[in-house]
């Protein structure tokens, strides 16, 4: 499977001005690869990973996923390839404090009603268990540290085994060392699994890790 962009351009209209994020970002990425995409605040990071995973749709330009124009699809068609085919990973973590670890994991399997419930449930814990956190299963997410929750994040988003893992800013609220841990860990799931991996941030440091590096610059790729 590749991931490619074609001349994505995306522009913000207000009705008073504009603002052009990405200025003809052409990009492709192989099946298994981990790209890591840099570039300071503002720089148009997010926007790209947003189209890119279907959140948001381009001004002008095309996303193919193997050879698919993404935005030729129905929303319905496009939620169905976000649910089964991307995961995602953010900096806020967005686990729901009325649900526990184990049910903020299922969530997304929730989705598919023709999953076997007991098959996700088990596959859930072990996520859980190779990530660290077996001990947790049952915990709520006010009851873990900050790299505990993005971990819990991590397996939610890899529940239904997608093809292409999204990172935005996954350790911009953590510590230097959580940080570092988490970004071992969806290395070491890009590896085992042959995931493809698509990483935004503004740490050059931990982008390191990644077998492809492009900077992202006043809507530009370099």
């Amino acid at each position: 499977m590749i991931l490619k962009t074609e001349n994505l351009h995306k522009v913000y209209n207000n009705g008073v001005k504009s603002l052009h994020v990405l200025k003809g970002i052409n990009l492709e990425i192989p099946e298994g690869m981990f790209v890591a995409i840099v570039g300071p605040s503002g720089a148009g990071k997010s926007t790209l990973l947003n189209l890119l995973g279907g959140l948001d749709e381009p001004t002008e330009g095309k996303v193919l996923l193997d050879d698919l124009d993404l935005y030729s699809l129905s929303d319905r068609e496009i939620s169905k390839i976000r649910n089964k085919t991307f995961g995602f990973v953010f900096q806020f973590y967005h686990l729901l404090p009325e649900f526990s670890i184990l049910e903020n994991i299922l969530l997304p399997a929730w989705i598919n009603s023709s999953n076997n419930f007991n098959q996700i449930k088990m596959k859930a814990i072990s996520l859980l268990e190779k990530t660290g956190l077996a001990e947790k299963v049952n915990a709520f997410p006010q009851e873990l540290s900050g790299g505990e929750q993005q971990r819990v994040a991590i397996c939610r988003s890899l529940i239904n085994e997608p093809k292409v893992l999204y990172c935005d800013e996954p350790t911009g609220n953590l510590d230097s060392a959580s940080g570092k841990q988490v970004i071992s860990l969806i290395r070491e799931l890009n590896k085992k699994n042959k995931m493809t991996v698509v990483l935004v941030t503004h740490n050059k440091e931990l982008a390191q890790v990644a077998d492809k590096l492009f900077y992202l610059k006043d809507g530009v790729l370099s």
